[in-house]
C-alpha cells in the first residue's frame, strides 16, 4: 500500500505501526486533546515533554512543535511540522531531527462510532537508510515497529482511560 499525502508532497508506504481504540468521548474532544502535543506528553511513552516552536500557539496547518523523548538513560529532541490540522477528524504531523533529517508521519483520526468515536493513530518511518544505525544507537531500539506499535496501544490505553474517567 502506498499513500501520498498532497499537503506534505510525500509518498509513504505502508505504516510502520497503527492502533486503534473506541472511547467515549465525541470526535472534537478528542481531537482537542490530541492536537495538543504539550498535553498528550502525558499519555505518550517515549514522548514526555513538548513545546510549541517558530511562534506557534496551537494546533495549525505548518505550526511546529518540539518534542523531547526519552529511553532510559537515552534522551533526543525532534521538530515536528503540523501537516492536517482537521478538528473533529485528523490531526498528523511529520518530524524531523533538528538538523533537518526526516524520521516519521503521525496521523490521529477520529472517526463518530455511536455515542463516541473511533481513534486511530498510524506512523510511517521516513528515516534514510544512512540515518538508521544513528537513530539506533540515540534512540536504544533496534527494532522501531515493535516500539511504536507498542508505544502507541500505551497511549491509547491512557487516552482511553483518560476519556472515560
Amino acid at each position: 500500500m502506498t499513500v501520498t499525502n498532497p499537503r506534505d508532497k510525500l509518498t509513504y508506504t505502508a505504516p510502520l505501526a497503527t492502533g486503534d481504540v473506541r472511547v467515549d468521548a465525541s470526535p472534537d474532544e478528542v481531537y482537542e486533546l490530541v492536537s495538543d502535543p504539550v498535553a498528550m506528553a502525558a499519555f505518550a511513552e517515549e514522548f514526555y515533554k513538548a513545546k510549541w516552536i517558530r511562534g506557534a500557539t496551537g494546533p495549525a496547518v505548518g505550526n511546529w512543535f518540539s518534542g523531547s523523548n526519552r529511553n532510559g538513560w537515552r534522551r533526543w529532541v525532534t521538530h515536528a511540522e503540523i501537516t492536517e490540522a482537521e478538528p473533529g477528524r485528523r490531526f498528523a504531523y511529520r518530524v524531523r531531527t533538528p538538523f533537518f533529517v526526516p524520521i516519521s508521519r503521525w496521523e490521529y483520526d477520529m472517526e463518530p462510532d455511536g455515542t463516541g468515536c473511533r481513534l486511530t493513530v498510524t506512523n510511517w518511518l521516513r528515516v534514510p537508510g544512512w540515518f538508521v544505525p544513528i537513530a539506533i544507537f540515540i534512540t536504544g531500539q533496534p527494532d522501531r515497529a515493535a516500539t511504536n506499535t507498542g508505544n502507541i496501544a500505551t497511549t491509547l490505553t491512557r487516552l482511553k482511560a483518560h476519556f472515560e474517567r
